[in-house]
């Protein structure tokens, strides 16, 4: 089947660049990043740092890079961050922290990845006690990508803040998606952003650039930032071409982040999934055969992903309109009628 005919469910990590945003691309002013003289790089920057209430902002090629170089900057090697069970920090990004960082990680089992801030700070250890490793920072996920897309409740994460204050743990916000947060919950990202010493926003999922996250924090803290990105191979030379399609998403793809969202609740109606059990823009199906259904509806040009033997996980984005949908939602009614 030709590729223009799939449609493709499995994350929105697959979009395509707009020819808008192509347009953009192609006349984005640039120059040699590492030496700080892009100014496409700069102004995205500066615009992501403000809108999420921080001094200064980093451009990093991957949410990944922006999630590691974000906690290594509030925990030093022999200390923990503390995190979700199934957090994309400790699921999904190859043991980093560990492996390069010399950072220790400990989970605690949540309600779905649903945060409790008193579950966390329960199991918080001290840092000034030799038998200990101790906690010196909290990492939330916001929304939560195993949690089949859900919207961290804004009073656990004001909670989690205020005790940080008091406690002297650091918070970092993994907000690859905060973007479908913000939208469905009606919070404003300024406010996310204030409740996190360091954040990493994602540009190349349900906002469409091709390429890369953005780092926020306190000028001190993205000075030191630059140096691990650099260290890590992050450095970038003329990049405004990325960073001019991370500021057209910006100005034209974040208020259509609702259609995703409108478009997942009607997937899971048409899948016999609770519509309202859709926060943004994934649909979780549990107890199926996974790997048969997922074979089953590639073969007919539907992409979806195995999130276990048992779950499927659907996935909206700008590159699938009501159409697709509808075609999504008839083949995999179908099979899952068998």
């Amino acid at each position: 089947m030709a590729e223009h005919s799939l449609v493709d469910l499995r994350s929105d990590t697959v979009t395509r660049p707009t020819p808008a945003m192509r347009r953009v691309m192609a006349d984005a002013e640039v120059g040699d990043d590492v030496y700080g003289e892009d100014p496409s790089i700069t102004a995205l920057e500066e615009r992501v740092a403000a809108m999420f209430g921080h001094e200064a902002g980093l451009f990093v090629p991957s949410g990944t890079m922006g999630n590691q170089i974000g906690m290594r900057l509030v925990c030093e090697p022999g200390q923990e961050v503390l995190c979700d069970a199934d957090a994309h920090v400790v699921t999904y990004e190859m043991g980093a922290a560990a492996a390069i960082f010399g950072i220790s990680t400990r989970t605690v089992v949540s309600a779905g990845g649903r945060l409790d801030a008193a579950q966390l700070i329960e199991q918080v250890r001290p840092r000034d006690n030799w038998h200990l490793t101790g906690t010196a920072a909290i990492a939330v996920e916001n929304s939560h990508n195993r949690g089949g897309g859900l919207v961290q409740p804004l009073a656990e994460l004001q909670e989690l803040w205020n005790w940080s204050r008091r406690s002297g743990v650091a918070v970092h916000l993994d907000g690859a998606r905060v973007w479908n947060a913000s939208v469905a919950a009606g919070v404003d990202l300024l406010t996310y952003g204030r409740l996190a010493d360091t954040a990493s926003v994602c540009l190349s999922k349900g906002l469409g650039a091709p390429v890369g996250s953005v780092l926020v924090a306190s000028a001190e803290r993205i000075a030191t930032a630059r140096l691990w990105r650099k260290r890590l191979g992050g450095g970038m030379r003329q990049a405004g071409v990325l960073a001019a399609a991370g500021l057209h998403a910006l100005d034209h793809h974040l208020p259509r982040l609702a259609e995703d969202h409108e478009h997942a609740r009607l997937l899971a109606k048409r899948l016999g999934v609770d519509p309202a059990s859709v926060e943004t823009n994934m649909v979780v199906l549990d107890d199926v055969d996974a790997p048969m259904l997922a074979e089953a509806a590639k073969a007919q040009g539907v992409l979806i992903s195995q999130v276990s033997a048992r779950r499927i996980r659907l996935v909206t984005h700008l590159d699938v309109d009501r159409a697709g949908i509808d075609r999504a939602a008839d083949l995999l009614g179908g099979l899952l009628d068998r």
